[in-house]
């Protein structure tokens, strides 16, 4: 038996819901590290508590191995989206076309008394309102003076204090209320709108009747869709490149990642109920649902570690918390093909919160103990080299 040293117990008291909270009735703090390493043995818990650091190259191979995962994953989020911002350009710029080619046919079928200059003359006018709508929509908080609800993508649906959580938004950058898909359309078309009445207006301008406004919008239309035929290319090159960094990532296809963590940047996730926190390697959407995933670097076992299955339970539990949303399962990932995948059920959670407050009850009161009597297991511990209890 190894306690650790006073100097490292608190003072806290076992609440009613069994979690143990300070005299300010915060819970005490546990993240899902403390989890993993009480759950391979409560001694090298003790010993990390304690200020003994891992030791090993195994360590040393992890953490270069994980900064590579991270950076994978981060290089897919990249391409995802230099991809997304290709094809909506793409959308735009085609929808241009289209408007083009609708009005020449109009432009060269209608009889009027107004000159094409007369009407360039008006679309000017109107596009100048419309950019200057536009921009005053994006930098103004126009949604809160009027309290106008913003709507929100399936994918974020519940996810609460966008602003606050560690979740970063998925769909659309910070500091733009709503996106391009929710809110942000009303932007959108305003901006888009100025473009295709400037353009209208700079085509009419130069034209003398209708017959050869109409000529001038289909030029402009091929120029146009010249400039489209472009941004495809562009597009199917970032979809090849998405691809690539997909695989290297070793992620599935339809999968979203919504986080990441590189140990420095990442925020961290917390449960103000029970005190735990943390930070899972990557969350990723997959059927619209927050999924986390653990990636272990060591030997790949025939199934998953109970430590590692601790840890997981841990951010299962922590990812609800902080969206609002029961995932399904979580994943851990031996390699980069061994996947496991573990179910977030009544049982699983029941077993997580009875470890947090066995860790909260050993930080009070100290008593940590060996949990088993293997040979192998103290020789592959990173800390044995601190413990007065190694089997060897």
């Amino acid at each position: 038996m190894s306690d650790m040293s006073p100097s490292n117990l608190v003072i806290a008291n076992e609440s009613d819901d069994g979690f143990w909270r300070d005299e300010s009735g915060k819970p005490l703090h546990v993240s899902a590290s403390d989890l993993e390493r009480h759950a391979y043995c409560p001694l090298s818990w003790s010993l990390a508590r304690d200020g003994k650091t891992g030791r090993g190259k195994a360590i040393d191979k992890g953490r270069i191995k994980h900064a590579e995962i991270h950076q994978k994953v981060e290089n897919f989020k990249l391409k995802q989206n230099d991809l997304r911002r290709a094809l909506i350009i793409w959308s735009w710029w085609f929808t241009i076309v289209v408007m083009f080619v609708t009005d020449a046919i109009i432009f060269t079928n209608i009889s009027d008394d107004r000159t094409p200059i007369d009407i360039s003359r008006y679309l000017s006018i109107l596009s100048v309102v419309w950019l200057i709508a536009g921009l005053l929509a994006i930098y103004l908080p126009w949604r809160k003076w009027i309290d106008l609800p913003i709507e929100k993508s399936p994918e974020l649906q519940d996810l609460k204090n966008l602003d606050e959580v560690a979740i970063p938004r998925t769909l659309q950058p910070y500091g733009f209320i709503g996106g391009w898909r929710q809110g942000g359309r009303v932007e959108a078309g305003l901006l888009m709108g100025a473009t295709i009445f400037g353009l209208h207006a700079i085509g009419l301008m130069w034209a003398e009747d209708k017959e050869q406004a109409g000529f001038i919008l289909v030029t402009v239309a091929m120029i146009w869709t010249l400039l489209a035929s472009w941004q495809l290319q562009r597009a199917l090159l970032a979809d090849n490149a998405l691809e690539v960094a997909r695989i290297n990532a070793g992620l599935d296809e339809n999968t979203d990642v919504a986080y990441s963590d590189d140990e420095a940047t990442a925020g961290l996730l917390v449960d103000d109920l029970s005190g735990l926190r943390g930070r899972p390697d990557q969350i990723v959407i997959v059927d619209g649902e927050f999924i986390p995933v653990e990636q272990k670097t060591g030997k790949i076992p025939e199934k998953p570690h109970k430590s590692h299955k601790m840890q997981l339970l841990a951010y299962l539990h922590l990812v609800e918390s902080t969206t609002g949303r029961k995932p399904p399962y979580g994943v851990l990932k031996y390699g980069s093909e061994n996947l496991h995948t573990i179910d977030w059920s009544e049982d699983n959670e029941h077993q997580l919160f009875s470890a947090i407050k066995e860790v909260q009850r050993l930080m009070v009161q100290g008593g940590a103990e060996r949990n088993h009597n293997r040979k192998g297991k103290c020789d592959s511990c990173s800390r044995r080299y601190a413990c007065d209890s190694s089997l060897v």
